[in-house]
């Protein structure tokens, strides 16, 4: 397994409810426990030999919606993402009766705090990596994340 697969595993894990999980194959074992789930019970896989789909042909898309979509895809790919470094609530004001850290038009350095995720009763300040000017945010306040989720778009220029 790689560290991917490793990351999607957990993912999977934190979502389904499931109590434990435990894998095992040629010479690696890993085994994950969710402190939330009620179930106790771990669940247990033998790793088999890959099984190879059958490809399906994607419908035709309609021929009106195509530049818009190319057109929005190449404005979004000049941007930068800033992604979630972990798994948690995330909150963009420092406490409920305080103003975000930042909306779509403001400007940060890297360095500045852009929000707060919540990880098992701890609140992490995340900062960004990035210079720029928000362009979007694409998270609603005390949402639930996902490591590696999009959650502000910057504008670099």
């Amino acid at each position: 397994m790689n560290l991917e697969e490793i990351k999607d595993l957990i993912k999977l894990v934190s979502k389904s409810g499931i109590g434990k999980i435990e894998i095992e194959s040629e010479g690696f074992k890993i085994a994950i426990k969710n402190a939330n789930a009620s179930n106790d019970q771990p669940v247990y896989i033998q790793a088999a030999a890959p099984v190879a789909l059958p490809q399906v042909a994607a419908p035709a898309a309609p021929v009106a919606a195509t530049p818009v979509a190319s057109t929005e895809i190449a404005e979004e790919a000049r941007y930068i993402t800033v992604k979630s470094p972990m798994i948690g609530t995330f909150y963009r004001t420092p406490s409920p009766d305080k103003d975000a850290f930042v909306n779509v038009g403001s400007v940060i350095q890297a360095g500045d705090k852009v929000c707060i995720i919540e990880a098992m009763k701890t609140f992490n300040e995340i900062e960004s990596e990035v210079s720029g000017k928000i362009v979007k945010v694409l998270v609603d306040n005390a949402s639930p994340v996902d490591y590696d989720q999009p959650l502000f778009l910057v504008d670099p220029a």
